[in-house]
């Protein structure tokens, strides 16, 4: 499994902040997390590519959000926020080495914060930055390759998986606060704790399950269920509504 990644901007103060409190960043730090976050990566098994063809763009260490990549097709993202709507154009040719990549009809939103692939079901928030239009599009494509996709209204956070991602064994782990939990009747999910809102956005890899360090309730609750844990600071991140999914492009090469 290949693991592409990209260097934080040096104008990464420029980040958009959607539901994250305005905070300086710290762009030293902000290095030095990412390389840790790299080194977790490859502590896990997986081999990273780490891109530096976005920098000018604030955001572009946040690469999962400019595209969805499945085994068999890659749906280039169309981003939500106007300041972010070139980096998908920066990561299509690096994409189009691994995959076929397919794009979206003018007027369709999606990020790839807002898509989560559970087997052959893939879970699509209905976001601030992915519209029906952008679902609708993403439906269209991966249908012929056997997939479902089933759209999940979000509120008060950023993407889906600031609020729901999966664990190793497809059970989700969701804070219900923040989506509409009806649409995800056809699944097991626990909850995070209270105190640790931000902690449903993990990173299976495996049998192992990165998360940010900060979220030691949820790290112990799912070592409970029998995965090993890999946490990283990721405090700078945090500042920009960053996770721990939103920092790598995942797939089999």
């Amino acid at each position: 499994m290949l693991a592409l990644t990209h260097v934080p901007s040096p104008h990464i103060n420029e980040a958009e902040r959607t539901f994250a409190q305005w905070k300086a960043i710290d762009c030293e730090r902000a290095l030095r997390q990412h390389a840790d976050y790299c080194r977790m990566l490859d502590r896990c098994g997986l081999s990273v590519r780490a891109l530096d063809v976005n920098c000018d763009l604030p955001d572009c260490v946040f690469i999962e959000d400019t595209a969805i990549v499945l085994d068999e097709v890659a749906v280039l993202g169309s981003m939500g926020a106007a300041s972010r709507r070139a980096e998908p154009t920066g990561i299509e040719p690096i994409l189009k080495e691994y995959r076929s990549v397919h794009h979206l009809d003018a007027g369709a939103n999606l990020e790839g914060g807002d898509v989560l692939q559970v087997g052959h079901t893939l879970l699509v928030g209905l976001s601030s930055r992915t519209n029906a239009a952008g679902i609708q599009g993403l439906e269209g494509i991966v249908r012929p390759f056997g997939y479902r996709v089933v759209a999940v209204p979000v509120r008060q956070c950023l993407h889906l998986k600031s609020a729901c991602t999966a664990l190793p064994d497809g059970t989700l782990l969701v804070n219900p606060a923040w989506l509409e939990m009806q649409a995800l009747n056809d699944f097991a999910f626990i909850r995070v704790p209270e105190e640790e809102p931000w902690a449903a956005d993990i990173l299976p890899i495996g049998q192992r399950v990165c998360i940010p360090a900060e979220n030691a309730r949820t790290a112990e609750l799912i070592r409970q269920r029998g995965f090993r844990v890999e946490t990283v600071e990721l405090s700078e991140f945090a500042k920009a509504d960053g996770g721990v999914t939103c920092l790598s492009l995942l797939l089999n090469e």
